[in-house]
Parts: structure tokens; C-alpha cells; sequence
């Protein structure tokens, strides 16, 4: 796939004037986003992540748009997960609703940037070496078994990070109980302190550290192209505040989504191994020859994704189905 300088910097244009627009047209004052405001914007934004896909396949043929649409399914899956903890975060916070969309935003665009990074560093490693595939295979299944291990026990486990990331700041830097508005920074006494809105920021940005590691490796066992790894993880995470506000109130019904997600990740895994296998250069496998295993497709590799997806999504509705009248 080759994709030249120039439809790179037209790409990361397009994504941060998307992201300038959000900022102005919703969160630069501060309100609570209704539900038809959140469903209207949430739908534009996957609507281009779809016409982006289209035009992948029209451009560089269906075989790249096939590893587009994968890794953007699945990248938007962990971003419904990840919705979870933003969901914690705010509550410990006791972040005021209407300044949600702006600690959302902001976490969102530092998720941007670092996943760019990551996704730098793990094209280089997979270009010099090889056998990178069997380490991101191995910590996606670990991943995996992780996410099945700690089911029910996210919430204690993210209030306890959130606790050390507050002592921490709270050692180097002046903070304040109280709220100032949107304020990041506001003044005490003359004195600069630090608010609860950053303080949520932090624990956001550090979240989302933690969601590169599992997100990169996972769609680079879709796809090795870097524009399409950018692209998905982007278009992933943009509309991802407009969710947030949509299914607010659904996601303590997808109880069986951690272990969809447990059983996608391990998927992806063995693809991984497998793959490295299939260019293997390890001297102490095979001798250093590649190994004939069977390699799994971008097609069934999408027809598991949102299969497992639409199972688990379901089946936790249908457990749950007596919440919703609650």
C-alpha cells in the first residue's frame, strides 16, 4: 500500500480540523449534551469513518479496505470498553456533567497523539524485526486472560489507580477540592492551584496510556499498513464523546462485553503468532525457517469480530433486559 506524503498531511489535517470543529461547535461552552444532539453527532462520525472506508477500497483495493474496516471495529469495541473507565473517572471526580465534554475531548486528543506514537514505535519494531509479532501475539492472549480474570472487579481496580494518581499530584502540585467553572488552573489566594477537572484529565491521560497498549498491537495483527492503523484508531476515537453521552446509561448493561472483547483479543493473538510463525527468522524455531501454519484472512478475521460483538452485545441485553425499565 503505498500512500504518499501528501495524503498523509491531507489525512491529519481533515482529523485535527474535526477535532478544532468539536471543540467550538460544543464543548467551548460548557453544557450537558441531550440525547439527539449525542445520537445526530455520534452517527455523523461514524457515517466518515465508513465513507473513509469506502474510499480506502476505492483507492487501494478491497483487500486494504477490508483490514481498514477490521481494525476500526475493533478499535471502536475498546473504545465502548474504555467508556467504562472514563465513566468511573468522572465519578470520582465528581466531575460536574456539563464539564464532561471538555475533559472527554482533551483525553481524547492526548489518546490520539500518544496512540500515534505507539503506532510509530511498533511500525519501526515490526520493519527491523520480525518476531515483534510473536511478543504483541503473546500480550494480546495475556491481555485476554487479564480481561476475563479481573471481570467485576474493574470499577475497585480503577478507583485505586485513580487514589494513587491523586496522592502523586497532590505531592508536587497545589490542589483545590473546589471547581472553577472548566477551569484546569484557577487562583486561591493569589496562588495557582490545580482543580479536579485536571486532576480527572490526568487520570484520563493515563488511562488512555494503558489503552494503546492493548488497542496498537491488536490492529497491527489486522493490518501492518501504519496510514490504516492512524486511521482506524482516529476515526475510533473521534465521535467517542458523543458516545460517551449515548449509551451512558447502557453500558452497566453490557455485562458480557469484557469477555467478547477477552475472546476477540486472543483471536487477534493467535493470528499474530501464527503469522509470526509464518515469517519466522528465530533460530531456535525451526531452525530459522519459516513455519507452514495456516494464516488467518482479513475476512474471517472481520466475520469473528463482529460476530463475537453482536453475540456478546445481545446476550447482555438479554441478561439485563430488567434493568431497563429500572
Amino acid at each position: 500500500m503505498h500512500v504518499t506524503p501528501l495524503a498523509w498531511g491531507i489525512t491529519i489535517v481533515v482529523i485535527l480540523g474535526l477535532f478544532v470543529f468539536d471543540f467550538f461547535a460544543h464543548v467551548r461552552t460548557p453544557h450537558a449534551p441531550t440525547f439527539r444532539e449525542s445520537a445526530f453527532w455520534s452517527t455523523v462520525y461514524i457515517s466518515i469513518a465508513i465513507v473513509f472506508g469506502l474510499v480506502v477500497m476505492w483507492i487501494w483495493g478491497t483487500t486494504y479496505g477490508g483490514e481498514y474496516f477490521a481494525g476500526y471495529v475493533t478499535e471502536k469495541a475498546l473504545s465502548v470498553d474504555n467508556l467504562f473507565v472514563f465513566v468511573i473517572i468522572m465519578s470520582t471526580f465528581a466531575v460536574p456533567r456539563e464539564f464532561q465534554q471538555k475533559v472527554l475531548l482533551i483525553g481524547i486528543v492526548l489518546a490520539l497523539v500518544m496512540r500515534g506514537i505507539f503506532i510509530g514505535v511498533g511500525a519501526a519494531a515490526i520493519n527491523a524485526y520480525s518476531w515483534v509479532f510473536y511478543l504483541f501475539g503473546a500480550f494480546l492472549i495475556y491481555t485476554a486472560y487479564t480481561l476475563i480474570r479481573d471481570h467485576g472487579h474493574e470499577k475497585e481496580a480503577e478507583e485505586k489507580r485513580d487514589n494513587r494518581i491523586i496522592s502523586l499530584v497532590k505531592r508536587v502540585l497545589p490542589t483545590t477540592e473546589e471547581y472553577d467553572g472548566d477551569k484546569l488552573i484557577t487562583r486561591i489566594d493569589g496562588k495557582r492551584v490545580v482543580t479536579p477537572l485536571l486532576l480527572a484529565l490526568i487520570a484520563i491521560g493515563f488511562a488512555d496510556v494503558l489503552f494503546a497498549l492493548d488497542s496498537i498491537p491488536a490492529i497491527y495483527g489486522l493490518t501492518q499498513e501504519p496510514y490504516l492503523v492512524f486511521t482506524a484508531n482516529a476515526f475510533a476515537l473521534m465521535g467517542l464523546r458523543q458516545l460517551y453521552f449515548l449509551i451512558g446509561g447502557l453500558l452497566e448493561r453490557l455485562v458480557y462485553l469484557s469477555y467478547g472483547l477477552s475472546i476477540i483479543l486472543a483471536f487477534i493473538g493467535v493470528k499474530l503468532v501464527l503469522h509470526a510463525l509464518h515469517e519466522n527468522t528465530l533460530s531456535f524455531v525451526n531452525g530459522g525457517e519459516h513455519v507452514s501454519v495456516p494464516e488467518i484472512s482479513t475476512a474471517l478475521s472481520l466475520g469473528v469480530i463482529i460476530g463475537v460483538l453482536a453475540v456478546t452485545t445481545v446476550a447482555s441485553l438479554l441478561k439485563t433486559r430488567d434493568r431497563a425499565g429500572e
